[in-house]
């Protein structure tokens, strides 16, 4: 019998946190975080970490443990939620997967196998330097045409994984798709059970973003973000977090507030729907659907009968 671990995934703001919390205080379980911008310290608001009450409530990991001047992969994130699970169960406890960056998730669930590339600072200083002069776009057509599987599935603000498939592919020789078909051989050595909350309407998801940006606001966001933005030259993967870097134009006199707030709402709901996108394309996900009358009570009944049907 293969351990079980339990998967909540989906767009920001469409409630993962709590349904996590719930699971995990019905199941006895403890979370491990699924998000590659609350692994770092000092990103609480704008990355929507949980707080410090909730995590006195259920036990979290991989939350706030990273320097913001330090990078952090894929293959850095599935061996310390493996490491991470293995404790865990160790415990007599069931790990919770919580989060929504696709790409943690999948390679973890998938049990991918990543390729041991030394990073070559110099590559990607290189391509960075490109990037800041010709814009992010050149980097992802120029990754389009070497490598077309991996550049369709990346968007253009994913510069540190554009840069790193390009990187890849210098050293190589060969593509970063061709690396995870052959990374996927291998069965997960855990029974995963994912589900993933999304909203028969769009609007209501959109309404809970620009709610969820104003209390930011009101939370701290813009001190916060200044402190970041201070240390730009410095904090290259952090900076690029949605709520910090839209508020640069206000912070240079650019743009009013309001109109970098709005920014950051637009930019969430892009990502939402990236988000979405993404875990539509996965297999192993169950869809728990919610409407405008939905409640948690709601989404935590639809996911245990998933999981009694295991």
């Amino acid at each position: 019998m293969k351990p079980k671990i339990l998967v909540i995934a989906g767009p920001t703001a469409s409630g993962k946190t709590a349904l996590g919390i719930q699971m995990a205080l019905r199941l006895g379980g403890e979370i491990i975080s699924a998000d590659s911008m609350q692994i770092y310290k000092g990103m609480d608001i704008a990355t929507a970490k949980p707080t410090a009450e909730e995590m006195k409530t259920v036990p979290h990991h991989l939350i706030g443990f990273l320097d913001r001047t330090e990078s952090f992969s894929v293959a850095d994130y599935v061996a310390l939620a493996d490491r991470t699970a293995r404790e865990i169960i160790s415990r007599g406890r069931i790990p919770i997967i919580v989060g929504g960056t696709g790409l943690y998730i999948s390679s973890f669930v998938n049990n991918v196998q990543f390729p041991d590339i030394k990073c070559d600072e110099s590559i990607r200083l290189r391509l960075r330097q490109e990037a800041e002069t010709y814009g992010n776009s050149v980097l992802l057509e120029r990754l389009r045409q070497c490598d077309p599987e991996t550049g369709n599935t990346l968007h253009e603000n994913n510069l540190s994984r554009i840069i790193r498939a390009l990187e890849v592919y210098e050293i190589t020789g060969r593509k970063l798709s061709e690396y995870k078909k052959e990374s996927m051989l291998f069965e997960s050595p855990y029974d995963f059970t994912a589900a993933a909350l999304t909203y028969t309407d769009r609007q209501i998801l959109y309404d809970r973003i620009n709610r969820r940006v104003d209390v930011m606001k009101e939370n701290g966001l813009i001190e916060e973000a200044y402190e970041i933005y201070k240390e730009s030259s410095t904090i290259k993967t952090a900076h690029q977090a949605i709520g910090c870097k839209e508020l640069a134009p206000y912070f240079e006199g650019k743009a009013s507030l309001d109109e970098c707030i709005d920014k950051i709402k637009q930019e969430t709901r892009r990502y939402a729907k990236r988000q979405l996108t993404w875990f539509r394309k996965e297999p192993y996900i169950n869809w728990l659907e919610g409407d405008s009358t939905s409640d948690l009570n709601f989404f935590i009944k639809k996911y245990e009968n998933i999981i009694a049907k295991r």
